[in-house]
């Protein structure tokens, strides 16, 4: 499992997150545990670290409670989305965290996987459930939405051109016989692409399969919902370390990053209104992306995307 799965970035968040662990009784949330790389790594640098890990998906918890069992006495791991982060804090009577770190997309795990129906490179069953035990499946999505719907979920969330053409293919080949499996939806999205465009970018159908992951866990209204409250559940001097692989992820960080890094006084005012300086600061300009090597050696890196806060007042 180690030799399969490369942490994104993995020495620098924890660089980013060390002034912050390093304090004694320091609390730090993965949100998103996966297979409990990053986790692992806090763990191993930060021995008085308590840490608690969320994810939503039960087979990555099985994994990372494999791997992590020596950490045993400093770890929690929680079968929970991370937009519940105060409520499991809440049960823990823990008020504010010293860390927070945020992986998101889908996981290697996930990709590699064929029966979790992610990948369009092999035929199965067409879900895309991160969690498997509840929601609709992407099967469910392909089958019953309605051809304007299915328009707005490739537009929007696969930043599609040819989403017109992909659902009218899709609504057409559905009429004849609903979609089951993956193979089937990939070479219905290839032959809606024009040859032309098929030859470049990559495989014709990742957008689109991109597009329904999306949709079917409801990633962006989840995390549009977590980022705020992950942000107010950090304690004074607490870091916060989100990594995006979407730009429409990247998009809501950066949005609700500027927005606590920023004053609130009027623009024009020579002086800082009382209660109005910003709570937040940023610890990285912009956002960084990993090194040329990271890529060569992690081919999934490629599109990360990584921003960093610290809070400085309560």
């Amino acid at each position: 499992m180690r030799a399969k799965h490369e942490p994104v970035m993995l020495s620098r968040c924890v660089a980013l997150l060390a002034p912050a662990l390093a304090s004694e009784g320091a609390v730090c949330v993965d949100a998103t545990l996966g297979l409990g790389g990053h986790s692992e790594a806090i763990l191993r640098a930060f021995p008085n670290v308590q840490l608690i890990g969320l994810d939503r998906d039960l087979e990555a918890i099985k994994l990372a409670t494999a791997r992590l069992w020596e950490f045993a006495d400093r770890l929690t791991i929680v079968h929970a989305i991370y937009d519940r982060i105060p409520e499991v804090l809440a049960k823990k009577r823990i008020a504010g965290v010293q860390g927070i770190l945020f992986d998101l997309g889908v996981s290697s795990m996930q990709l590699d996987d064929k029966d979790r129906g992610f990948a369009y490179s092999q035929d199965a069953p067409l879900d895309m459930r991160m969690d498997n035990s509840q929601g609709i499946s992407a099967a469910e999505v392909v089958n019953s939405y309605s051809g304007a719907e299915l328009v707005r979920v490739l537009r929007e969330y696969g930043e599609e051109r040819f989403a017109k053409r992909i659902a009218d293919a899709i609504v057409r080949e559905r009429s004849l016989e609903p979609f089951t499996g993956t193979a089937r939806l990939a070479e219905v999205v290839r032959s809606s692409i024009p040859a032309a465009t098929r030859r470049v970018g990559g495989h014709p159908a990742k957008r689109s399969f991109q597009a329904l992951r999306i949709e079917v866990n409801d990633e962006m209204s989840v995390l549009s919902r977590a980022i705020p409250l992950a942000l107010d559940a950090l304690a004074l001097n607490g870091r916060m370390v989100v990594l995006s692989y979407h730009s429409l992820e990247d998009r809501i960080v950066k949005r609700q990053f500027v927005a606590r890094t920023q004053s609130t006084s009027p623009q024009d005012l020579p002086v800082e209104l009382p209660g109005h300086a910003p709570k937040f600061r940023s610890l990285v300009r912009g956002a960084e992306e990993p090194s040329a090597e990271e890529v060569i050696a992690n081919p999934r890196s490629g599109s990360a995307k990584l921003r960093a806060v610290e809070r400085v007042a309560a």
